[in-house]
């Protein structure tokens, strides 16, 4: 069997999508590869195809258990012999794979990176053939990545202990240079043949929705009610916040749960199957949730507060969509998230993650500035979607027409003289010898006598009451856009003392100015359908029922493109079913028919 033959037998497609090709021949031939590629752009297959066309055991060094589960049980509705081995398993049933895949029994063999050096794993890895070694979720092994994990290091050394080195494969979403270099370096990499696709996913609406923090979750439930019945994530900065939401969804009837690292694991593992089964279709979470989430028929995420920067944005946002189907994301943006964002930063700037002082300060420095740049995301007035590349270290020549910013007008409106009015604040009442905690500035500014201005005497200042049109919230957002900008900083959480920094001159004297993003209307995706809803729901149903039947989430049995393409297609016969994409020949023997049975009665009148 050629790569072609195995491409549609086992995985359903007629041909390779961008960047596979060169990745398979790359392996097929013994070389070393690097892919980068973003999520949903299908990794997976540029190693499971020459795993099923290379002689001995490919291991997938892969970092959750989730992953490995969801990515086995898609295999073996594919009809390719594999495992998983990790903490889930017993004793028995571990040693029991190991038998197994001694004897030939699998093609693949996911591990997780911390069994790879214990006595029985060594042992087996020394008696059978090992054909590949794939090492996921690469970036994990560089400290400059956004998911370090020290047991990837122990990687190369596993593989140079092997009696012959293995073929190696290393995949990732996203990397910058210096995560590719690290990648390259530690695992020793052999000439690597690296291909990076681009980025650019163009059924994913990407919008932001600029909002007050005590309206948020009046948006985020008008953006529900026009997915209802969709599979979709929400995700929160905080534990804390993902209750508070989870909390609010369950109160209001809607199928939601949760998942942050604060849970116990049995929980969290409960809550997962049931968003990836779609008993619960909206998960709540925070970023400890999604590495690795295979699950295809995600047709929105919504961001709820605004992530610490763009690689997590984009990592989180990409998990939309993974069947090319049209999905939403959206961020609802506060100035509220600029603050909560860099009290995380702070807090963990002496966590123990560098080795020194002065790599903490410049690991410090960088997390302030890609802060700053996610900010500048959330405020764009022109196309997301070539920011969000231009990022990445693309170039979109047009607008893409597809995200909020294309799809509305925006308008900025000069905010200099209400900033200046609010530095001249700070700047007066520290002249009179006081620190200005943040609550005695705002009352000075609205022309309130409180019992602290009353007694300090700051009723004389020139700049008393100078902003009474504006609220606290309006304040508190004029005041984090100076600290976005470095005009201002902010000391203490409980009481916030405000300083003018010295960049602040010019804006003070006149020389710059400072405008802010005025949200619009909220703009949603535009979506086309091209079947009927109630085509697609009978479709769906008998989806379920297979998936119950084998014991699998829905989506392992087909994604929602493939019952799209049902639709489309009108299969009678098996070879005709055979001609869908995402249909091979193990699915086509097992549900097709099942599935043939459901577009006759499609096409029955009612």
């Amino acid at each position: 069997m050629d790569k072609y033959a195995a491409l549609k037998t086992y995985f359903g497609h007629d041909t390779f999508r961008e960047g596979q090709e060169p990745l398979v021949d790359a392996l097929l031939s013994g070389r070393d590869v690097l892919g980068i590629m973003p999520t949903g752009a299908g990794k997976s297959v540029c190693y499971q195809l020459p795993a099923l066309l290379l002689e001995g055991v490919t291991l997938v060094i892969s970092p959750l258990i989730s992953l490995m589960k969801d990515q086995v049980s898609a295999l073996v509705q594919n009809g390719i012999p594999a495992a998983y081995l990790n903490s889930s398993l017993s004793a028995g049933q571990q040693a029991e794979v190991l038998r197994r895949a001694g004897q030939g029994a699998y093609r693949l063999v996911y591990v997780a990176p911390e069994r790879l050096l214990t006595e029985r794993f060594l042992a087996f890895a020394q008696a059978v053939p090992i054909a590949m070694v794939t090492v996921d979720e690469a970036h994990c092994i560089s400290q400059w990545g956004q998911d370090f994990r020290p047991s990837y290091l122990d990687i190369q050394t596993f593989i140079e202990g092997l009696p012959t080195r293995p073929v190696v494969g290393a995949f990732t979403a996203t990397a910058t240079a210096q995560v590719q270099q690290d990648i390259i370096r530690l695992l020793r990499l052999h000439r690597p043949c690296l291909v990076k696709t681009g980025f650019n996913r163009k059924n994913l609406f990407f919008g932001v929705q600029a909002v007050k923090k005590s309206e948020k979750e009046d948006a985020m439930l008008g953006f529900l009610a026009r997915h209802r019945g969709e599979s979709g994530i929400i995700y929160c900065i905080s534990r804390n916040r993902v209750e508070e939401v989870c909390q609010t969804l369950q109160d209001r009837g809607l199928p939601a749960t949760r998942y942050h690292a604060g849970l116990e694991q049995e929980e969290r593992q409960r809550n997962q199957t049931e968003f990836l089964c779609d008993r619960a279709t909206i998960m709540v979470a925070t970023n400890a949730f999604g590495m690795g989430i295979d699950k295809s028929n995600v047709s929105f995420v919504l961001h709820y507060q605004m992530p610490q920067n763009l690689e997590s944005y984009y990592q989180e946002a990409g998990r939309a969509g993974r069947d090319g189907m049209p999905a939403e994301c959206m961020l609802l943006f506060s100035r509220e998230d600029i603050m909560t964002n860099r009290f995380l930063i702070d807090r963990t700037r002496d966590d123990g993650e560098a080795v020194d002082e002065e790599t903490a300060d410049l690991l410090y420095r960088r997390k302030l500035a890609r802060l700053n740049r996610m900010v500048d995301y959330c405020g764009r007035k022109t196309c997301l979607r070539k920011d969000l590349l231009s990022y990445f270290g693309e170039t979109l020549e047009e607008n893409c027409g597809n995200c909020s910013c294309c799809l509305s007008g925006y308008r900025t409106a000069d905010k200099t003289v209400e900033a200046q009015k609010l530095l001249s604040c700070v700047l007066r009442i520290r002249q009179r010898g006081y620190r200005p905690a943040q609550a005695l500035v705002w009352d000075c500014l609205r022309g309130i006598f409180s019992e602290t201005v009353t007694q300090l005497h700051l009723s004389d200042l020139s700049t008393f009451g100078l902003l009474r049109e504006m609220g606290e919230e309006e304040l508190n957002a004029l005041r984090d856009v100076l600290v976005t900008y470095s005009y201002l900083s902010v000391e203490g959480t409980e009481v916030p003392i405000l300083t003018v920094t010295q960049r602040a001159r010019g804006l003070l004297q006149g020389q710059r100015t400072l405008s802010v993003r005025v949200p619009p209307e909220p703009v949603w995706a535009q979506t086309t359908t091209v079947v009927s809803p109630e085509q697609m729901q009978a479709l769906k149903a008998v989806r379920t029922r297979l998936a119950k039947r084998a014991g699998v989430p829905a989506y392992v049995i087909c994604s929602d493109a493939t019952l799209m393409d049902l639709c489309v297609r009108r299969p009678h016969t098996r070879a005709e079913l055979l001609q869908v994409k995402g249909i091979g020949a193990a699915k086509a023997e097992r549900y097709g028919a099942e599935l043939l049975a459901a577009v006759r009665q499609m096409e029955k009148p009612t």
